[in-house]
């Protein structure tokens, strides 16, 4: 693990999240909000990922337009707390990518979704809410919204399949893991690339996985175990519920905190943080031991008539 020296700069907010303290983390986010400049709300000058929309009004009653203005794994995160916001608000709209409609709309108390355009984005409604914005708005933690909350029907591939993904967003390079680290671990298993680009990997895929979320997620549903990069994939195969390893830089995103093995955000995900800063390596053969003792104990149960 790091020292904890050199996380001494981690902001309250971050520190908050990670020990799971969440009303100081709601307390902080209260003093935020009452600390903007309102002409600033949903400022077109700034770069979408880093606007903010809710400005702490009430939305009981009220017709939300909650807007995905992040990334696809962060809009897969919380959406889990759309359920919740139904309840509330007379109506929900949700304006995302329509890369994301496929799943998203398929969450209970979705009234309609609108097709997310930079170039045009929907009218306001009575109240908007960015979708990172929710879980603040609503007061809700992650196990007031606990995962599985998607749904994919499983692909046809072979029992025991893992997938694979080594390549994060092109805003941080320090997520990736140059994917001759991970040949190790395609020895003498079944896996698959769920990397949109073609690999050397021994994998069953060598041309890729297909550019389209709701065919990974049903190739994701049917893989027995993913073993990803903080990328859209780790939350994608989190809120389907399926066992997760997760390999994070040593001082990884707020979500994730670099002292736990596991996370509240998604009970079936297992965190493999670097022991140093792009040890890579370390992270992998950690995974690779892990994978023997998980092989050993499926082998084990198998013989005694245990399904695994």
């Amino acid at each position: 693990m790091v020292e904890a020296a050199a996380r001494s700069d981690i902001d309250p907010w971050t520190a908050a999240m990670r020990r799971g303290d969440y009303a100081a983390a709601f307390a902080i986010g209260d003093d935020v909000i009452a600390g903007r400049d309102p002409a600033e709300r949903d400022d077109p000058r700034v770069d979408y990922h880093r606007r903010w929309v809710w400005n702490g009004r009430a939305f009981d009653g009220e017709d939300v337009l909650v807007r995905c203005y992040h990334g696809l794994g962060d809009s897969i995160q919380f959406a889990r707390y759309l359920p919740l916001l139904a309840r509330r608000a007379r109506s929900v709209t949700v304006e995302a990518p329509a890369r994301l409609h496929g799943l998203l709309g398929g969450i209970a108390g979705v009234d309609r979704m609108l097709a997310f355009d930079h170039a045009r984005p929907a009218k306001p409604s009575a109240c908007d809410i960015e979708i990172t914005e929710l879980p603040q708005a609503l007061r809700a933690t992650p196990d007031d919204a606990r995962a599985p909350y998607l749904r994919a029907s499983p692909a046809a591939l072979p029992a025991g399949t893992i997938g694979l993904c080594y390549s994060a967003g092109d805003w941080d390079h320090d997520r990736r893991v140059p994917p001759a680290l991970l040949a190790p671990l395609c020895a003498g298993r079944r896996c698959l690339s769920l990397v949109a680009e073609p690999t050397d990997l021994g994998v069953l895929n060598p041309d890729g996985c297909p550019f389209d979320i709701d065919a990974t997620a049903s190739l994701i549903a049917a893989c027995s175990l993913v073993i990803t990069v903080d990328t859209m994939i780790a939350h994608l195969a989190g809120a389907l519920g399926r066992p997760t390893w997760l390999m994070l830089k040593a001082e990884p995103d707020w979500r994730w905190s670099p002292d736990r093995t596991d996370t509240p955000w998604y009970p079936t995900m297992r965190l493999f943080v670097q022991p140093r800063a792009g040890d890579w390596a370390g992270v992998v053969a950690k995974i690779a031991d892990a994978l023997d003792t998980r092989t050993h104990q499926i082998d084990e149960g198998a013989a005694y008539g245990v399904q695994g």
